[in-house]
């Protein structure tokens, strides 16, 4: 992991060579990406998460990194695709995946699923003691403090679980604070919302708290989707891996499922987002219904 003084040394050193460059009145952080940046970019992403960043992004490229650029003093994208390959760039690195990364979600997105795992799963699973259910790509928490919300009001105390994984460091620490604008939660029933939420008053106003006893009950931890033989983290009941497998290319797509399919029990599910696709992929699933999965007994 870089030292602070590693990395300060290194981005002074491109400061001083940077000085007073500009593109067209503009710093060079803020220059139009080239074909070449974008493809040392691409192969970073690829080569350490999986990630397909095909050249129709270079914008989200820029504007995800612009700021970051500015703040090191850094004259433009080759010059941070430097400092974040070095043998020593592993932080700021992963600071890198954490800003490309984050998207911003909502409780209870892609209702449908929720309805499936009250009116179908939870009545068939009644008489199981124990349920583990992994939020695969939890991105800021929404995701699994929905499934903890519907599980806690269903369950008996005890007999459930979630764990919470992502790529982003940024986002794990913002899930785990469990504070969220009130348009993110549009969708909790107002049944939860009293149970679950506290609402937000003076510096917090416009926005609300999952209460701690929730929150205690929900686990996250950092998980590399195309590198989960470095975990074991046992088999799971549930898995939902949704909106996330359509920035994989199809090689690290079938590789990512297929890992992720032999943690689930047989006779588990798998839920995927609506617009993702498992359609002529050989895999251990049978199809329950669009976008829902079983492993075979």
């Amino acid at each position: 992991m870089a030292s602070t003084g590693n990395l300060a040394g290194r981005r002074d050193a491109v400061h001083d060579r940077c000085a007073g460059q500009t593109v067209s009145g503009a710093s060079a952080a803020d220059a139009e990406v080239s074909d070449e940046d974008m493809l040392l970019f691409q192969q970073l992403f690829k080569q350490h998460i999986g990630l397909h960043l095909p050249l129709s992004k270079k914008a989200l490229l820029q504007s995800r990194l612009s700021h970051r650029l500015h703040e090191l003093g850094l004259c433009g994208l080759a010059q941070y695709h430097r400092l974040i390959s070095a043998a020593d760039g592993a932080e700021e690195r992963q600071r890198a995946i954490d800003l490309i990364t984050t998207n911003e979600t909502y409780f209870f997105r892609e209702p449908s699923h929720f309805d499936f795992l009250t009116q179908e799963l939870l009545p068939q699973w009644r008489d199981h003691k124990s349920l583990r259910v992994w939020s695969a790509a939890s991105a800021t928490g929404e995701e699994a403090y929905s499934l903890a919300m519907l599980l806690d009001h269903h369950r008996p105390p005890g007999s459930w679980s979630v764990f919470a994984s992502d790529i982003s460091t940024r986002v794990l620490r913002f899930a785990r604070r469990a504070l969220y604008p009130m348009a993110r939660g549009e969708n909790i029933p107002r049944l939860y919302l009293r149970r679950y939420c506290l609402l937000g008053t003076g510096e917090y106003e416009g926005h609300f708290l999952v209460q701690a006893g929730l929150r205690a009950k929900v686990e996250f931890a950092r998980r590399n989707l195309t590198a989960l033989h470095e975990h074991e983290d046992g088999l799971y009941d549930l898995i939902f891996l949704r909106n996330v497998i359509i920035y994989f290319d199809c090689d690290t797509k079938l590789q990512v499922l297929r890992d992720v399919i032999a943690r689930l029990r047989p006779g588990g599910y798998l839920v995927v987002g609506h617009s993702e696709s498992l359609h002529g992929m050989e895999l251990d699933l049978l199809m329950h219904s669009p976008s829902i999965y079983r492993r075979p007994q």
